[in-house]
């Protein structure tokens, strides 16, 4: 059972009564002594006895207290019996309650034997401040006492008391104890046990296992000590007939407890009022044959608590508990005010004046009474005659009509015990200087403070009012103060302030027998950050520069201008500067900026109330060199386009070129022969030998289109089996040499474009007979089937037709072209050839 402690005792001993032979009876512990005072030494001592057989010859016995192992395992010896004794002292015990516990060490586990309950504290303190009290309500006398300290130890507390005689020196009947219960420090004696105007001593007896202690001891008559119960506090109503009331009296009365009827006793009244921190003011002692009372000397119109205790007289005896509070108020006195007027007044009509009054109270005593309303009257000036009201109000201000003339209008606060004095209300004119100087700024929304330059002469006082603007209709709004010191020279205005508001603030001086012109400044109780910003504009943009503008907002009535504007500028890198600018500007140019870069700038306006941010401009400046650029591409460009031009026009319009990029081929069946040959074919004529006699040829050469690819001419050697038989001039008229060029240079310069021929036409004029013309195979189409006649860009083709032409190659060699008569030409046919001499043949 190693690890036992102190929770698991009950279940240790269980299991003991259920081991073979009972260790308990094997064992046997004693302890010096079981209640102790705390701290003292504590010696014990657990014996084993020989009978356990079962036990190993040399038992080892271990100490507990509580969870804890002691260290100090005690002195262990042999009994001439033969049982195994051990001893162990605890020098001190700093528990209130713990057990001792022994063990024996039994097959490697601690095996519980036996234990001892400890208690420690201290011997019982000496009860004290013994007081009683006769109560007549239960008729008992009543004992209390304070115990002092905490003992820790069980304490018994008994009231006991003996009748005596005289000075209490001798005891006679002895009387009951009296009991308390637990934990309470108080006990009655019932009334059977007390003999009433008979000195009896009392005394408290404290006991615990250490000791007991005696309260001193009390000696008292059960009479002498009766308690009285509090009277009971009533309001009492004057009789308005016998006189008025006083508002600073009270009327109260009481009923005693009733079992003191019959008793002599005085009583104490205190009252204080019901708010406020105020102490107690007390009155007495009240005379004990009335039983009501006229308090007075108090304020008007104020809540007072009152209270109430009485005691025997002139028999001893404490005082009984304060009475439930009462509370009663004062009643109200006339107003005791300085009532101070201000106005305004206009022309009505010749005979009529209108006037807006301002009155405001200011109590002259602490004891003023309440003011329920304000009474304005006017009577004429210099006579008696018949008042006449002007108004009669709750309120601070009153609008009236006035004759012109001499009268006398005055006001007075009243309530239901009177009116205050008149007030006599004078209106001035005004025909002094005013103020120089105004101006005015809010301290904090609920403050204004209004400052100006005395005027000259200093006046006597001045009159401040401040109301909204624009005012309101009934001008209700308005306040005004009136300032009896005249070298004052700002004050602060704290009524009636509201936050964000513009008010017009107006000061007024005041002279003997007249008052000065006013003057009115504007100001707003509480400012804002500018409503609204300047749109920002761009005006120019460089390449390492920008310039902005914007147009200032208009000042509005009562604003604090701006005191400056700020440019913040921000680029994609978050890198970001930031200029101040004075409030009047309205431009400005951000330099050193990197070309090609995006920039966002926006403008922050600010005053003393706040900054407001305009919306972001986003912009990108210029490229390193861009508009030398554009300049250099522009005139390229034009240059280029020029020569375009020129070179267009020199391919198009020079008579001097003979080889086109794509020929002209007009449409043969809309056309003339005389179309198909050019302006310098059509105007020479060429000579050449006939193939029948020696005499020169005239030849005509068709319009060719151009091959979509090269090929080898076909007149190109004689050699060449694609030549056709023909003489040599004829071939190198083919070929389309020039003209006038010798025979002998025949071949084609490398590079040129090779032309396809449909036909050639040969024959003299001074020949007769038909022409012949010679026809080439090409195998691009010409005219086949019924297809339409092919446009003047197209080629044609021709079927080929076997033609004997006089002359003509042997039959064996293969041509590709040959002669024949003229009208098996199909495109030839019916066709009149006009503008080229020599061919009249046809």
């Amino acid at each position: 059972m190693a690890g036992l402690g102190a929770g698991g005792l009950t279940g240790a001993a269980l299991i003991i009564l259920f081991l073979p032979g009972s260790l308990e009876n094997c064992s046997h512990i004693s302890i010096s002594a079981h209640i102790v005072r705390l701290g003292d030494p504590v010696t014990a001592s657990c014996t084993v006895s020989q009978s356990c057989s079962h036990l190993d010859p040399e038992p080892r016995i271990l100490w507990r207290l509580g969870t804890e192992l002691l260290q100090q395992q005690g002195r262990q010896q042999r009994q001439p019996d033969g049982s195994q004794k051990s001893t162990v002292t605890l020098p001190y015990l700093n528990s209130t309650h713990t057990f001792l516990l022994c063990y024996l060490n039994w097959s490697n586990s601690l095996q519980l034997l036996n234990q001892a309950e400890l208690w420690a504290g201290y011997p019982p303190a000496t009860p004290s401040n013994l007081s009683c009290l006769m109560n007549l309500t239960s008729n008992s006398l009543i004992c209390q006492w304070e115990p002092g300290p905490e003992s820790h130890l069980p304490t018994n507390f008994t009231l006991k008391s003996f009748k005596s005689r005289g000075d209490c020196q001798t005891q006679e009947d002895t009387i009951k104890d009296c009991v308390p219960a637990a934990g309470q420090s108080y006990c009655s004696i019932p009334r059977k046990h007390l003999l009433l105007y008979q000195n009896m001593v009392i005394w408290v007896q404290a006991e615990n296992a250490l000791g007991t202690s005696l309260s001193p001891q009390l000696c008292l008559d059960p009479m002498d000590v009766v308690k009285l119960e509090p009277p009971t506090l009533l309001a009492l109503d004057p009789n308005p007939e016998v006189a008025l009331p006083q508002p600073d009296c009270l009327w109260l009365r009481w009923e005693p407890w009733k079992p003191s009827l019959y008793m002599n006793q005085k009583c104490e009244l205190r009252y204080r009022p019901q708010l406020g921190e105020a102490s107690w003011a007390q009155v007495g002692p009240l005379p004990s044959s009335t039983v009501q009372y006229e308090l007075c000397g108090l304020r008007p119109a104020t809540a007072y608590v009152l209270q109430m205790r009485c005691i025997r007289w002139p028999l001893p005896g404490p005082w009984s508990s304060w009475s439930p509070s009462l509370e009663l108020q004062t009643a109200q006195g006339a107003p005791i005010v300085r009532l101070d007027t201000w106005w305004r007044q206009r022309q009505l009509d010749p005979k009529t004046t209108g006037v807006q009054l301002f009155w405001k109270p200011t109590p002259l005593e602490e004891a003023s009474g309440q003011i329920q309303g304000y009474l304005l009257s006017w009577s004429p000036a210099g006579h008696a005659g018949p008042v006449l009201p002007l108004c009669n109000t709750t309120e601070l201000s009153c609008t009236f009509r006035l004759p012109l003339g001499p009268g006398e209008v005055s006001l007075v606060a009243y309530n239901r015990a009177g009116t205050s004095h008149p007030s006599p209300v004078v209106f001035l004119e005004s025909t002094g200087p005013a103020p120089a100087r105004l101006r005015a700024m809010a301290r904090n929304p609920q403050c204004l403070w209004v400052g100006w330059d005395p005027p000259s002469p200093v006046p006597q006082g001045y009159v401040i009012e401040w109301d909204l603007s624009p005012p309101s209709p009934s001008s209700s709004n308005t306040t005004w103060r009136l300032e009896s010191n005249g070298s004052i020279t700002e004050t602060l205005l704290q009524e009636n302030i509201r936050p964000f508001q513009l008010y017009e603030i107006t000061v007024t001086p005041l002279y003997q027998g007249t008052m000065g012109h006013p003057k009115n400044v504007y100001v707003y109780s509480q400012e804002m950050a500018p409503p609204r910003m300047p749109v920002l504009h761009l005006k120019h943009i460089g390449k390492t520069w920008a310039q902005l503008e914007w147009v200032p907002e208009a000042s509005e009535l009562g604003k604090i201008p701006l005191t400056h504007y700020t440019v913040f500028c921000t680029n994609t890198q978050d890198q970001s500067f930031s200029t101040v600018l004075n409030a009047s500007s309205h431009d400005f140019v951000l330099r050193d900026l990197k070309p090609s870069t995006l920039y966002h700038v926006h403008l922050m306006a600010t005053s003393q109330a706040g900054a407001t941010n305009s919306t972001i401009l986003t912009l990108m400046t210029l490229a390193q060199g861009e508009s030398e650029l554009h300049i250099f591409l522009g005139a390229f460009g034009i240059l280029l386009l020029l020569i375009l031009l020129y070179g267009l026009a020199w391919l198009c319009c020079s008579p001097s070129r003979k080889n086109p990029l794509w020929p002209n081929v007009p449409d043969p069946a809309h056309s003339s022969l005389g179309s198909w040959v050019s302006t310098t074919m059509a105007e020479e004529t060429f000579q050449l030998p006939s193939l029948r006699d020696p005499s020169i040829t005239s030849i005509t050469k068709i319009t060719m289109l151009e091959e979509e690819k090269k090929q080898p001419g076909p007149w190109e050697s004689s050699d060449s089996s694609e030549t056709c038989g023909l003489p040599t001039l004829v071939q190198a008229y083919v070929l389309q040499r020039d003209p006038r060029a010798s025979s002998t240079q025949s071949q084609p310069q490398p590079g040129t474009s090779d032309q396809v021929f449909y036909g050639q036409v040969l024959g003299s004029s001074t020949t007769p007979g038909p022409g012949h013309y010679i026809r080439c195979d090409s195998t691009q189409p010409l005219l086949e089937g019924l297809t339409p006649s092919p446009k003047s860009y197209e080629n044609l083709w021709f079927q080929t037709i076997p033609l004997r032409m006089p002359g003509s190659p042997s039959p064996n060699q293969e041509d590709d072209c040959v002669f024949g008569p003229l009208l098996d030409f199909p495109l030839l046919q019916g066709l009149r050839v006009h503008g080229v001499e020599g061919l009249g043949g046809f």
